[in-house]
């Protein structure tokens, strides 16, 4: 996927919702012309726009609505990068924008999800973040919970609540630290940390839940009680 920033001179007007990180003063390269902005806006913007799409069909759940969210961001970060302070963590910055549009706008007219495009993470990622216990640390039950198809790992993902989801997956797919997680959110550093505990516990259940059915071992309880499961 692709996304190309406005002509010099179309762009859209900043929108409130557009911040610079907190703490930081607009960029001194403000002196520079359209095109500079535009030529440097590709070279480290644009990087990351695979990145981008795969969150935002996290979030939209159809590919059609996930290709306009990411457009539509990144024509809101081309219209403040005079804002964006050079050094600074720019993928959580256009993170922030992205889940910034999808609040405001998409979430207030989501489509039906369409599930025929799942494999934008990439599997192993997907089985990292459902191996996770509380803490945040490998559980003794990940090669149990590897023995899992990649369908039911990536349906256990899509079914637990949007806030938790994307906090597992801002924090286990793409790395983020909670600090940076809390800038991208626009929520409490606490907070984050409670979605992420909640969200992975769900998220665990769920798989404990669909190893049971299949008859695979695990020590973890499920969503249907205190048990244990062993292969029939």
């Amino acid at each position: 996927m692709t996304a190309t920033p406005p002509a010099p001179g179309t762009e859209p007007a900043p929108t409130t919702d557009v911040l610079a990180p907190e703490g930081t003063e607009p960029d001194v390269r403000s002196h520079e012309t359209d095109a500079e902005r535009k030529a440097r806006f590709e070279r480290e913007a644009l990087l990351y726009v695979d990145q981008l799409y795969a969150a935002a069909l996290r979030m939209a759940r159809n590919p059609q609505d996930a290709e306009d969210l990411v457009q539509e961001a990144y024509m809101k970060a081309f219209s403040a990068f005079h804002q964006y302070k050079p050094g600074t963590n720019l993928k959580a910055w256009l993170y922030r924008i992205l889940t910034n549009t999808y609040i405001n706008v998409y979430r207030k007219r989501q489509r039906e999800p369409y599930q025929a495009n799942t494999d934008t993470v990439e599997d192993w990622q997907l089985a990292q973040a459902g191996a996770h216990d509380s803490k945040g640390l490998p559980s003794a039950e990940n090669e149990a919970l590897a023995h899992l198809p990649d369908s039911d790992i990536k349906e256990a993902l899509q079914s637990i609540p949007e806030d938790f989801r994307m906090a597992v997956y801002y924090s286990d797919v793409e790395g983020f630290s909670y600090k940076e997680i809390s800038e991208i959110m626009d929520t409490p550093i606490g907070t984050v940390m409670s979605r992420l505990h909640r969200g992975r516990k769900l998220l665990r259940d769920k798989l404990t839940d669909y190893a049971a059915e299949r008859g695979i071992k695990t020590t973890t309880t499920g969503k249907a009680g205190a048990r244990q499961t062993a292969r029939a």
